[in-house]
């Protein structure tokens, strides 16, 4: 797939808006931030490890030395620190949000809102920063666009432990959170929200088998699934395109590989999606 070529029938320039990105030095947030800052857009580096955002911010500025960079601190297992950057991105003229920070497999606790970490990480934080920015970014004609995953999929929601916290298998316990997410903001705005998904890429995401298994696969890996660079264009598609009420963006062959395409979503029944904007309410109310 041409890349470039894609960029230039699908995209528009951004010189004067300004975008947020959530996990930006990850594998699909950095190549993110390098197809932004070609089309002219301010970033604001949202991030957990300021040393990680500074050092993708000199990479960048040594490509486009015009880059209008800044940084805003945030753990996403950590509300506090969420609902503070929250308010420091209320002070800014935002147009776009891209809620792409996740966690796979990692040490699991339980946070200071009582809910599993990677719940927390991948479906109240970002759902919380959606509904914190999206009357601003409205305002001002943007959009938001979640990282979504076919992962969720693998299982419906359990109302007697809506977190997952009892499951032992990281693609259930991340599956379900996007479900969450996915299906929370199709019901909070299928205007202004788009949720996108990537595929399967190789990313650090991806870097949760052991050692020796993954040493292994790695090289494979590499081949078979697109680069994150490709990847990160279903979310670049969600920008400028958007996707509309039950639909979401992502590669068009088997939502695995190829170029972004806009699909209906029907993994969660009427009663279902209902549940779940019922229980987000609960979750936001309690924040």
């Amino acid at each position: 797939m041409n890349v470039q070529k894609w960029l230039d029938k699908n995209t528009d320039a951004l010189a004067g808006k300004t975008v947020v990105i959530s996990g930006s030095t990850g594998g699909l947030g950095r190549e993110l931030c390098f197809h932004l800052a070609s089309l002219g857009a301010g970033l604001v580096l949202l991030d957990r490890n300021r040393a990680k955002s500074l050092s993708l911010t000199a990479e960048l500025l040594e490509k486009h030395p015009d880059l209008s960079v800044s940084h805003v601190t945030a753990d996403m297992a950590d509300i506090q620190s969420v609902s503070a950057a929250a308010d420091q991105l209320l002070l800014m003229d935002i147009d776009y949000l891209i809620l792409n920070a996740g966690a796979y497999s990692i040490p699991r606790y339980k946070t200071d809102l009582g809910y599993d970490n990677v719940y927390q990480i991948n479906f109240i934080s970002p759902y919380y920063l959606a509904r914190r920015l999206l009357p601003n970014i409205k305002q001002r004609g943007g959009r938001i666009v979640a990282v979504g995953s076919i992962a969720h999929n693998y299982s419906k929601i359990d109302e007697r432990d809506i977190d997952f916290s009892t499951r032992k298998q990281a693609s259930l316990v991340y599956g379900n959170a996007k479900r969450y997410l996915t299906y929370s903001l199709f019901a909070l705005d299928c205007e202004s929200i788009s949720v996108a998904h990537p595929g399967i890429s190789f990313t650090g995401i991806t870097n949760h088998y052991p050692k020796l298994i993954f040493a292994i696969i790695k090289h494979p890996m590499k081949i078979i699934f697109m680069h994150p660079r490709v990847a990160c264009l279903s979310v670049l598609s969600g920008m400028f395109k958007g996707s509309g009420a039950g639909q979401w963006i992502g590669p068009w062959i088997f939502d695995v590989w190829g170029r972004p395409s806009v699909k209906p979503l029907h993994t969660a029944s009427p009663t279902e999606a209902a549940k779940i904007a019922e229980i987000t309410e609960e979750i936001y109310k309690k924040i």
